[in-house]
């Protein structure tokens, strides 16, 4: 047996070909495109827009978004050329079974734990805040003790200072809400994915064409703040720390990919749902920075936790404020929703390869979806949204997607040495400088993170590891032909 060996390039076509035991073939390219978008706008653009600019780049915070938009773009090009050409659920982990054999498969498949099911976690704990908000313009005000976790301080927007609680249960809640959901089908959660999706970019566009009436053009200048002699506030330098926190409101884009053994045309609609979402949020990023440092001055962000609500009351239209946090749900549960069936459909390809035990590849009879998978990363999810600061959930979402789209960009080079003819209907241009640059911006971003955050990553692939040697090298299909 060997740890490195690679999956067949056409077993994994034969896997992804439709039987009636597998997984139901219903979302178009539209759909796919959708839940590009779905995943990608959310916390990024509501919260993190103006914490860039007040930080780091000022007005040049739409720079900042065109370079992190440039970093994911190498990387969706990898993703895109991989999901047209193995057009199996599972993401990077499938990619890497095909290029770096089974036990870098198992790592990105453990890594990819970190970017889906605490990503749907961190969210989830957003989307609490926000309906805190909305809940309290209408004078209605949950127990404190069931509102946060116990290790978090919360500050409501009336002042209200709450220090710590016994369980966030909004969190809880609508993690439970979007697994059930799930269960039912593809289908079904696509269909409610498209509409929240509408909801959200409508406001969006709403905002940016409302607001540009309003725009005082003294607030940028100077467009680029010059630099206060510490790398990364202002000037270019903070142009690019600034992209490094935005960077992180374009995580999702590669959810898409999770999908394709559900995709009609998955050679056509892959790339069309992972590069036409990035476009499109892009656009709508930088027009949406642009718009909110325009109607107020950057350095009045800092702190602010609802930097667009802030913006928008420089509008005169109050009655809009409560649709805006409306759309912010809106768009924090589709977020949700994208992760936790990217996590769902990881989790499934793993252990139809043995890495996992059958539990998590169960189909169920009726809606042809891995419900157990679901349930467990509802009770998963739950327990971390329920109980963890937002803010140690975000670093450690972000080391594991950097990781992924690292190895993802490595897969590729890989592929083209080694699979050269292999069908391809899509194509990453420019290789190796794409996947090169991938790499190293991708490199360069987990730098720039936090100590603790590769501490927990180096914890949680020593445990994954273990896991692998204990269970998955034992059990594996590829490895053991008998199993």
């Amino acid at each position: 047996m060997s740890i490195w060996k690679t999956k067949p390039l056409s077993v994994l076509l034969d896997e992804a070909s439709e039987s009636e035991k597998g997984l139901k073939r219903t979302l178009s390219s539209r759909s796919l495109v959708a839940l590009g978008v779905g995943a990608i706008i959310g916390a990024g653009l509501f919260s993190l827009t103006g914490i860039a600019a007040a930080e780091h780049a000022g007005p040049a915070v739409t720079l900042s978004f065109i370079l992190a938009a440039v970093g994911c773009a190498f990387a969706g090009l990898c993703y895109a050329e991989f999901a047209s050409m193995i057009p199996v659920a599972g993401s990077a982990y499938t990619y890497s079974y095909a290029t770096m054999g089974e036990f870098m498969a198992w790592i990105i498949g453990w890594d990819l734990v970190l970017e889906y099911a605490l990503g749907a976690a961190t969210v989830g704990v957003s989307w609490s805040r926000y309906l805190l908000e909305l809940l309290n313009k209408y004078g209605i005000h949950l127990p404190h003790d069931y509102i946060c976790s116990p290790w978090e301080t919360l500050k409501l927007s009336d002042g209200t200072i709450i220090e710590g609680g016994i369980v966030n249960l909004p969190a809880i809640f609508i993690v439970s809400m979007l697994s059930l959901l799930l269960i039912r089908g593809t289908k079904e959660s696509a269909s409610l994915n498209n509409f929240l999706v509408v909801v959200k970019v409508a406001v969006v566009i709403v905002f940016i064409v409302l607001g540009w009436s309003f725009i005082d053009t003294a607030n940028y200048t100077p467009y680029i703040p010059e630099n206060t002699g510490v790398f990364g506030e202002f000037g270019w330098t903070g142009i690019a720390a600034g992209a490094g926190t935005v960077f992180f409101a374009f995580i999702g884009f590669d959810a898409v990919s999770t999908a394709a053994q559900e995709a009609k045309n998955p050679q056509k609609g892959m790339p069309i749902g992972i590069l036409g979402s990035l476009v499109i949020c892009t656009i709508l990023y930088v027009l949406f920075a642009h718009v909110m440092t325009g109607l107020v001055n950057y350095s009045e962000f800092a702190g602010d936790a609802k930097p667009a609500a802030t913006a928008f009351a420089k509008t005169g239209y109050d009655f809009l404020q409560t649709g805006l946090i409306v759309a912010i749900l809106a768009g924090y549960t589709s977020v949700m929703l994208v992760m936790l069936m990217g996590q769902s459909r990881v989790f499934y390809t793993m252990s139809k390869d043995g890495l996992l035990p059958p539990f998590f590849s169960s189909i169920h009879p009726k809606f042809r979806t891995p419900w157990k998978t679901n349930l467990f990363f509802l009770l998963f999810v739950s327990i971390f949204a329920g109980l963890v600061p937002v803010s140690d959930l975000g670093h450690m979402v972000s080391i594991g997607t950097l990781l992924a789209f690292v190895l993802v960009c490595i897969g590729v080079m890989v592929m083209r040495k080694k699979m050269p003819d292999a069908p391809r209907s899509f194509k990453t241009p420019l290789v190796p400088f794409v996947p090169i640059a991938g790499i190293v911006i991708c490199l360069a971003l987990m730098y720039s993170l936090p100590n603790e955050s590769w501490v927990r990553l180096v914890v949680w692939m020593a445990l994954g590891v273990a896991i692998y040697f204990i269970y998955g090298k034992k059990n594996s299909k590829l490895n053991n032909p008998e199993k």
